[in-house]
C-alpha cells in the first residue's frame, strides 16, 4: 500500500526545539513504546523487537503513512545485517566449543584448585569465566559454569550466593577482551562501521578490557565479596532453603478412601484441590514420580505438595491420615537417589516454558517431573504453582527420576544447576575446535596487509602484497568456522538450530531498523544536540562520562543490544556537535552496555544466576552500583588515554 500521509512537517515550536518534525515525534513514540514493553515484559523481548519492526514499516513509505522513512527493505534489513549473521555464527561456534567439554574440564580443574577456601573459589570462578568469555560468547559460558560453581560452593561449604553473581560479572569483564566476547560488541562494531566507517578490530579494546578485568576482579575479591549476601545456605538442602516444610506432607490412604482403586493422576481432582502426588510408599518400597498407571491401594503412603487448608479438605473428603512432614531432602527422596532427584532448573531465554504456566505447558508429561516451588523475580512461589506465569530467569525446584534430570540437562530449554554425573562430551574433538577458533580469530586479527607490505618492501618481491587477501571480515571467518565444525564433527548438522539463541537473533533483526529510523528522521541529531548542550557546563571527558552512565542505566532495564542501537547514533551526533572524537563515544557506549551490573534483568547472564543464587533485586544494586561507578571512571579515563578525546 502506498503512503497516503506525508510526514516531515515541522511543528510549531511552542516550546519544542525548532526543526522537530512529526516524523521525529513518531519515532520517539515508538521508542517509548518499545521501552515500556521491554521493561514490563508484556511481550517477550524478541516479539517486542519484531513488533517494532512491523510498526516502523507500517508507518513508513510502503505502509499507510510516511512518518518513519523506513521502507520494507530497510525494515527487514536487520535479518541480513552482518552483525546478526555474525552473532548467529558465533553462537554456533560457542555451542561447538561447549560440546567438546573444554569449559567443563576447565571448571573441574577450577574445583580442584579451589577446594574449601572461599577466596580460592572466588578467584577460580573469576579466573576461568573471564578469559574464556573473551573468545566464547559469555552467555553459554555462564550457562555451563552455573552448575559447576554451585557444586564447588556446596562441596566447599560456601554459600553459592557468594560465587554466582561474581561469575556473571566476570563473564561481562571477559566479554570486553575481544570483539567476539559478546553480541553487543559485534552489533556496536557494525553500527560504528555504518556511521563512522570505523569498525572494531578483533583486539580493538583488549588493552582497556584487560584493565577493566583486573580492576573489576580486585573489586569482587575485596569489597564486592563483603557486600554479597549469603542468600542460599551452604548446605544443599532445598526443602529448608525454599521453606517447603509447611507445603510437603505425607498421608496414609485408609480403607474406604475414595482414592482406593484410582490411578495416581485421577486420585486428586485438580480443579478442586491444588495438590500434587510426588511419591508413593508401598510395603517399604518408595516410588518417585509413580507411573500414571499406578493404582492406589489402602495402606499406601502418599507424599503430597499442598498447602495446609487444601490438606485439611483432602483429609476430610478423601479419608486420609496425616503421617508427617519431610524436614529435609533426604526425607523426600529415596536414599540411593537423593542427590539426583531434587534439582534446581533455570529458565533461559528461548525456553518453551517462558511466558507459560505449568498448567498450560507439557512440562510434567514431557519430562515426568514435578515442580515443588520456584523463585521468580526475587520471591519464592510455593502454592498455586500451576497457574503462575513463568519468566526468563525463574528457577524451578524440580523432583524427577535421574533419567528425567539427564533429559532436562541435555536440552537448551533449561539450565540444570547440578552437573550431570556422566556428561557426554566430545573430548576427542577439542583439538579440532581449538584449531577452528584459532583460524576464525587469526584470519581477522593478524595484520596480513601490513606483513605483506613489509615483506614486499624488504625483499622487493611485489607478490607478497597478495597476503592482504587473507584479511577477512569476522562475519565470513565465523561462517567458515561453522562449516569447518560441522565437517570435522565438532557439532552435528541437526544441532545447528538448537545452538542458535533465536530470541537474540530476532531481537537484533527487529531492533536494528529502529536505530536507522532514529538517524533518518533526525531524532539522533535532536538528542545529540540536547546532550551536547551539557558541554557548556562540562568538559568533553565529562560528557563522555555522562554517556557511559546513561547507557549503563538504560541497559539495566532493557536489552543491552537495544541500548546500543539507541545510544550509539545519539553519542556520535553529540560528539560531532562538540568537536569530540566520535569513536571514543562509541567505545564508551559499548563498554557500558556490555557491563550491566545494576539489575538482574539487563543482561542474560545475570538472569542465569538470579534464582540459583537466591538473590533479591536489591542485591544487584548494592553490589553492582559501586562497581558500575568505579568502572565508569576507569573506562572513561582509559578511553581518553588510548584513543583521545579529540578527532585525530
Amino acid at each position: 500500500m502506498s503512503a497516503v500521509i506525508t510526514g516531515g512537517l515541522p511543528l510549531a515550536t511552542g516550546g519544542l526545539a525548532a526543526g522537530v518534525t512529526v516524523e521525529t515525534l513518531v519515532v520517539f513514540g515508538i521508542i517509548l513504546l518499545a521501552l515500556v514493553l521491554f521493561v514490563t515484559e508484556w511481550l517477550p523481548i524478541d516479539v517486542t523487537a519484531i513488533f517494532v519492526m512491523v510498526l516502523l514499516i507500517l508507518l513508513g513509505p510502503d505502509g499507510i503513512v510516511n512518518f518513519t522513512q523506513i521502507t520494507t527493505t530497510e525494515g527487514v534489513s536487520g535479518f541480513s545485517n552482518p552483525a546478526t549473521i555474525t552473532v548467529l555464527a558465533m553462537l554456533i561456534l560457542s555451542s561447538g566449543i561447549s560440546r567438546t567439554g573444554v569449559v567443563q574440564i576447565l571448571g573441574r580443574k577450577m574445583a580442584n584448585f579451589a577446594g574449601d577456601s572461599p577466596h580460592k573459589q572466588l578467584l577460580a570462578t573469576i579466573g576461568v569465566a573471564g578469559p574464556v568469555s573473551g573468545f566464547i560468547n559469555n552467555t553459554p559460558v555462564v550457562a555451563i559454569l552455573v552448575p559447576i560453581v554451585s557444586d564447588i560452593a556446596h562441596k566447599g561449604n560456601t554459600s553459592p550466593s557468594k560465587l554466582l553473581m561474581p561469575l556473571s560479572f566476570a563473564s561481562m569483564f571477559g566479554g570486553m577482551l575481544t570483539l567476539i566476547g559478546t553480541s553487543t560488541n559485534i552489533l556496536a562494531s557494525d553500527v560504528s562501521a555504518r556511521l563512522l566507517g570505523q569498525p572494531f578490530s578483533m583486539f580493538e579494546f583488549t588493552k582497556l578490557g584487560i584493565i577493566v578485568f583486573i580492576v573489576g576482579s580486585v573489586y569482587l575479591l575485596t569489597i564486592g565479596h563483603r557486600l554479597l549476601p549469603e542468600r542460599v545456605p551452604a548446605e544443599e538442602d532445598y526443602i529448608q532453603e525454599y521453606e517447603l516444610e509447611p507445603y510437603l506432607t505425607e498421608v496414609a490412604v485408609v480403607e474406604g478412601s475414595p482414592m482406593v482403586g484410582k490411578t495416581v493422576p485421577a486420585a486428586i481432582d485438580d480443579a478442586a484441590f491444588n495438590a500434587d502426588i510426588l511419591g508413593l510408599v508401598r510395603d517399604d518400597e518408595q516410588f518417585i514420580e509413580p507411573a500414571n498407571a499406578t493404582t492406589i491401594r489402602a495402606g499406601d503412603e502418599l507424599q503430597l505438595r499442598t498447602d495446609r487448608d487444601t490438606l485439611a479438605s483432602l483429609v476430610d473428603e478423601a479419608t486420609l491420615g496425616v503421617v508427617g512432614t519431610p524436614d529435609s531432602d533426604a526425607d523426600l527422596v529415596a536414599d540411593e537417589q537423593a542427590e539426583q532427584t531434587l534439582v534446581e532448573v533455570v529458565i533461559p531465554r528461548g525456553s518453551f516454558l517462558a511466558g507459560k504456566t505449568l498448567a498450560s505447558s507439557t512440562f510434567r508429561k514431557r519430562y515426568d517431573a514435578t515442580v515443588l516451588a520456584f523463585r521468580s523475580r526475587g520471591g519464592t512461589i510455593r502454592d498455586g504453582l500451576e497457574h503462575r506465569p513463568i519468566h526468563v530467569g525463574d528457577t524451578l525446584l524440580v523432583q524427577a527420576p535421574p533419567d528425567s534430570i539427564d533429559r532436562l540437562s541435555r536440552t537448551s530449554d533449561f539450565i540444570v544447576a547440578h552437573e550431570p554425573d556422566k556428561p557426554e562430551y566430545r573430548t576427542d574433538k577439542i583439538p579440532h575446535a581449538a584449531a577452528i577458533m584459532l583460524g576464525v580469530v587469526g584470519l581477522v586479527a593478524v595484520p596480513f596487509e601490513a606483513i605483506g607490505a613489509w615483506l614486499a618492501s624488504a625483499t622487493g618481491i611485489g607478490a607478497f602484497t597478495a597476503l592482504s587477501a587473507l584479511s577477512l571480515p569476522i562475519m565470513l571467518t565465523a561462517l567458515m568456522g561453522v562449516v569447518a565444525m560441522v565437517a570435522t564433527g565438532v557439532i552435528k548438522a541437526p544441532e545447528l538450530y538448537d545452538a542458535v539463541e533465536w530470541d537474540v537473533i530476532l531481537l537484533l533483526a527487529g531492533i536494528i531498523p529502529l536505530g536507522i529510523a532514529l538517524e533518518q528522521t533526525g531524532g539522533a541529531d535532536l538528542l545529540g544536540a540536547l546532550v551536547a548542550a551539557t558541554a557548556n557546563y562540562l568538559p568533553v571527558i565529562g560528557v563522555l562520562w555522562v554517556f557511559y552512565l546513561a547507557t549503563g542505566l538504560i541497559t539495566g532495564v532493557i536489552s543491552n543490544n537495544a541500548s546500543v542501537v539507541l545510544m550509539l547514533p545519539v553519542a556520535i551526533e553529540a560528539a560531532t556537535a562538540i568537536g569530540a572524537n566520535p569513536f571514543a563515544f562509541v567505545l564508551a557506549v559499548t563498554f557500558a552496555a556490555s557491563t550491566a551490573f545494576l539489575t538482574p534483568v539487563g543482561y542474560q547472564t545475570n538472569l542465569f544466576v538470579y534464582g540459583p543464587g537466591g538473590y533479591k533485586f536489591s542485591d544487584f544494586l548494592r553490589v553492582g552500583a559501586p562497581l558500575q561507578l568505579l568502572l565508569s571512571v576507569v573506562t572513561v579515563l582509559g578511553i581518553a588515554f588510548f584513543w583521545g578525546l579529540r578527532p585525530a
